[in-house]
Formats: C-alpha cells, sequence, structure tokens
C-alpha cells in the first residue's frame, strides 16, 4: 500500500528532472574521459623527452604545465556545462 502512495507522489516533473541530472552526469564522465587520458600522454611524453635529454628539462616542464593546464581546461568547460544541464 505505501509503495503505490510512493508512486503516486512522483511527477512527471521530477521524473524529468531525474533524467537531466543522470545525463548531464553521464556527459561529465564522457567530458573528464578525454583530458584524462591527454594528461596522461602529455606527462608520458614529457618523461621521456626529460629522460632522453636532462639538459632540457626546464624548457620540456614549463612546455609540460601549459600542456596540462589547457587540457584541463577542457575537464572545467565539461564541469560547468555539467552544472548548466543539472540546473
Amino acid at each position: 500500500m505505501l509503495s503505490v502512495l510512493a508512486q503516486e507522489a512522483v511527477s512527471g516533473a521530477d521524473t524529468i528532472a531525474a533524467y537531466g541530472a543522470l545525463g548531464a552526469g553521464f556527459a561529465y564522465g564522457l567530458a573528464a574521459i578525454g583530458p584524462g587520458i591527454g594528461i596522461g600522454y602529455i606527462v608520458g611524453k614529457s618523461v621521456e623527452a626529460m629522460a632522453r635529454q636532462p639538459e632540457a628539462a626546464g624548457m620540456v616542464r614549463t612546455t609540460m604545465f601549459l600542456g596540462i593546464a589547457f587540457t584541463e581546461a577542457l575537464a572545467l568547460i565539461g564541469f560547468v556545462v555539467f552544472i548548466l544541464l543539472g540546473i
């Protein structure tokens, strides 16, 4: 009896909002995969470059941090879209 009353209390607007939140979470998950792979690739190649030419490690490290910042900006844009879709 209680479950029937609980089901009646959920309106169509609540269901749509729940699906919107689920879709926004899925979108952010997809938006976070790309930058995660990109940052791993950047760091891996930078460590490889520093191992091959230790004298250029300072310049490679600076370029690596710039690449990480630009790649992380994509994840932040995805997070903003997630927040906008969730509301």
